[in-house]
C-alpha cells in the first residue's frame, strides 16, 4: 500500500450484509472476518445483517442503507456464484448508479493466485448507488480475505496515493 503519512486517515462508516440461506449469527465466518478487519483498519462498522439470498429482501436493505446518510459504504459477502439462489448481482441492479467494473476484473485476478481457475465462478461487482459504494465479495473466508487485504483496505484508506475512494465520496453525487 502506498500511504502517504503526510496524509489523515478518514474513518468511514461501514455496514456489513452476509448474503445467505443458511449462515446465521453464529456461523457466518466470512462476515466475521470482515467485520474484525474493518475494526482493525480504524473505520465503524455500524450495522451488520444476514439476508436470504432473495433479491427483493437484498435490495430492500440495500436501500436502506443507501437511504441512511450515516453509511459511507457497504460491504457485501455471499450471493456472488453460478448458482441459481446466487442472486447478489441481480439485486445490485435493482440500486446501482454506477458500476466500478475495475472492481470485480482486479478481484478475479488476485483471486486467480490464490484458486486458480475456479475464480472464473465468480460474480464479485461493486456499484455506487445513490453516493453510497456496494462492493459485493463471494461467501468464502478466502474470498473476503483477498477482496479486503487485496483491494478494500487501501482504496478505504484516505492515506492510499495516488488515489482512493474515500476522497471522491465528497462528489460521488455530482450532477
Amino acid at each position: 500500500m502506498a500511504v502517504d503519512p503526510d496524509r489523515i486517515f478518514k474513518p468511514i462508516n461501514i455496514a456489513l450484509l452476509t448474503v445467505s440461506d443458511t449462515r446465521g449469527p453464529g456461523d457466518d465466518t466470512s462476515g466475521d472476518i470482515l467485520a474484525e478487519r474493518i475494526k482493525a483498519a480504524g473505520h465503524h462498522l455500524v450495522t451488520r445483517a444476514i439476508e436470504k439470498d432473495e433479491v427483493p429482501r437484498i435490495a430492500t436493505r440495500l436501500n436502506n442503507w443507501i437511504d441512511d446518510r450515516t453509511v459511507d459504504a457497504v460491504i457485501i459477502t455471499g450471493g456472488t456464484g453460478l448458482t441459481g439462489r446466487d442472486v447478489t448481482p441481480e439485486a445490485l441492479e435493482l440500486v446501482k448508479t454506477r458500476d466500478i467494473p475495475g472492481f470485480g476484473e482486479l478481484f478475479r485476478w488476485l483471486s486467480f493466485k490464490t484458486i486458480g481457475t475456479s475464480t472464473i465462478q465468480s460474480r464479485a461487482c461493486a456499484v455506487v448507488a445513490r453516493g453510497t459504494y456496494i462492493f459485493a465479495l463471494p461467501g468464502s473466508n478466502g474470498a473476503v480475505k483477498d477482496g479486503w487485504d487485496g483491494i478494500l483496505a487501501e482504496q478505504l484508506d484516505s492515506r492510499n496515493r495516488p488515489c482512493n475512494f474515500v476522497e471522491l465520496m465528497p462528489r460521488l453525487l455530482e450532477s
